[in-house]
């Protein structure tokens, strides 16, 4: 008798994909890419919005913290409002939403307004990105899915790798409101073709009776205030801030009530059961830390450049694009690899990649430009498509098919909380460890060695300026120069401390099973 379910099964799974089906995927994947895109194309052109909306040097970070806070909370729980809507009207309401927000984001004069509109379009625009995932892997059959697997893993990694490329030409050529009015003319004809063409599944209104409300509030608030609390507490000190401690305790409280209702309930609003499929578990921590190395690289190189070497906008995009443009042709051979090898074995050559571009950074320099970060971007984009495409496929196949909305839901939240992880980690570790150099290096020069006397009198002896405003400008001068390389130190750190981050989870790839048949290994009961 089970055979010959498998047997239906395999049939069904192996039927040839419509011509409007493969039309509705492609408008997803570029509503996915839209909400990706968006999380980080404001990073390099932060100083023309802070200008434009006339906020403050601390208020400016809240337009990426409000987009990430909404896209968290609403990550997870699309999956139950697909299968309650259904995929057609849930994606074309948040398509539309999306655009709609944008327009808002644009059109904002205040911190305030455009805080509310971004929030808005980080929960809206939230809802793509778990779809696109769930689509690929219960409408296209087993042949084809290292393919598509391969189109949503490019997707899910060039998008925010070259976010800061295409916001700083917007913003530099136009004016920062470009960076959300590009989201017009892609996300009505998104929007359209979503409500005319998708069709894959039918909505189940009855799940609207078993809705957890207590499950959602206690969620958002457990997801939002942990969301809050790593973008905010390595700038105000952690628990030296009022409102860290307060979103502290308001996280436990949230966290203690989802978790007791989501093992508890019959119909939780996320079904946490599924981490005991050890693939999916596995395939879900190795998402997590995809997330610090995606999202981390992308901050700290641009983070580097500015400071260090006082790039513009347009200038950190262009060379963030390497990797972009290395992952754009990677991509192909990570879908072709994933037919012909190990999928294990992908994934251990990608964290050893990744560890060795990371490794070749902790050799900076204040010296270091364009060339000397080209290889490790190299690295670094092949080595992200080689763990995104069987990542995806070793954590999802897995799965029984009613559970892949709920699966893809938390797949893409883990990566997600990997990004927040990462950002305070690295925060963390640069402010703390600029401190510990400066300690350092200001120990060793003082006025009791030879070498230091001369070379503070060699470079007053350059200003042609009184002998007190000479002496202060040396000193100037020097603790300009003690601090830049305190400032470089503290980002070798930071890349060292990815390399060992990575180096560790390449033992890892040895607990995962191997899928010997993606149809056999589902468990259909």
């Amino acid at each position: 008798m089970q055979d010959t379910v498998n047997a239906k099964i395999r049939e069904s799974s192996e039927k040839s994909v419509n011509f409007y089906h493969i039309m509705a995927f492609t408008a997803m994947v570029f509503g996915m890419f839209m909400a990706i895109l968006d999380i980080q194309i404001v990073s390099a052109s932060l100083a023309e919005i802070q200008a434009g909306i006339n906020a403050s040097p601390d208020e400016i970070s809240w337009i990426q913290t409000s987009y990430l806070i909404a896209e968290v909370i609403m990550i997870p729980i699309s999956g139950f409002l697909t299968r309650l809507m259904s995929t057609r009207v849930f994606f074309t309401i948040s398509a539309a939403g999306f655009t709609f927000a944008s327009i808002l984001c644009a059109t904002a004069t205040s911190i305030e307004g455009m805080i509310i509109a971004r929030a808005l379009q980080g929960f809206i625009g939230g809802g793509m990105i778990p779809s696109v995932f769930a689509v690929a892997f219960t409408i296209f059959p087993a042949s084809k899915r290292n393919i598509v697997s391969s189109l949503i893993g490019l997707v899910a990694t060039l998008a925010p790798t070259i976010g800061p490329t295409i916001g700083g030409y917007l913003s530099q050529v136009f004016s920062w409101h470009w960076l959300f009015l590009v989201n017009l003319p892609p996300g009505i004809i998104i929007s359209i073709a979503a409500w005319k063409l998708i069709n894959f599944d039918k909505s189940d209104s009855s799940l609207m009776a078993k809705f957890d409300w207590w499950g959602l509030i206690s969620m958002a608030t457990f997801l939002g205030s942990l969301e809050y609390i790593l973008e905010e507490g390595p700038r105000n000190g952690w628990m030296d801030d009022k409102l860290i401690c307060l979103f502290t305790t308001l996280m436990f409280v949230g966290a203690s009530v989802f978790f007791w209702r989501a093992f508890t309930l019959k119909e939780p609003i996320i079904d946490l059961k599924i981490f005991s499929n050890l693939n999916f578990a596995m395939g879900s921590l190795f998402s997590f830390v995809m997330g610090i190395g995606l999202y981390g690289l992308t901050y700290m190189y641009p983070l580097y450049l500015s400071r260090i070497r006082d790039y513009d906008a347009l200038m950190i995009g262009k060379t963030m694009l390497i990797s972009g443009f290395t992952m754009f042709l990677s991509a192909p051979l990570a879908g072709f690899l994933a037919n012909h090898i190990d999928l294990r074995l992908m994934i251990a050559s990608g964290f050893i990649g990744f560890a060795i571009s990371t490794w070749i950074v902790t050799g900076l320099t204040v010296e270091w430009d364009f060339w000397e970060l080209f290889y490790a971007q190299i690295l670094r984009g092949i080595s992200l498509m080689l763990c995104m495409v069987p990542i995806n496929n070793i954590a999802l196949c897995t799965l029984p098919l009613s559970c892949i909305k709920n699966a893809a839901s938390l797949f893409n939240l883990m990566r997600n909380l990997g990004g927040a992880v990462g950002l305070t980690m690295i925060n963390t570790v640069l402010m703390n460890r600029v401190d510990f150099h400066y300690a350092r290096i200001a120990e060793a020069i003082h006025w009791g060695r030879a070498e230091v006397c001369n070379m503070m009198f060699q470079l007053s002896s350059r200003f042609d300026l009184p002998n007190v405003d000479s002496h202060l400008r040396v000193l100037q001068f020097v603790t300009n120069i003690v601090s830049q390389q305190a400032t470089v130190m503290a980002f070798s750190d930071a890349f060292l401390l990815l390399t060992f981050l990575f180096s560790v989870l390449t033992i890892l790839v040895l607990t995962i099973k191997k899928p010997q048949d993606v149809l056999n290994s589902r468990n259909f009961h």
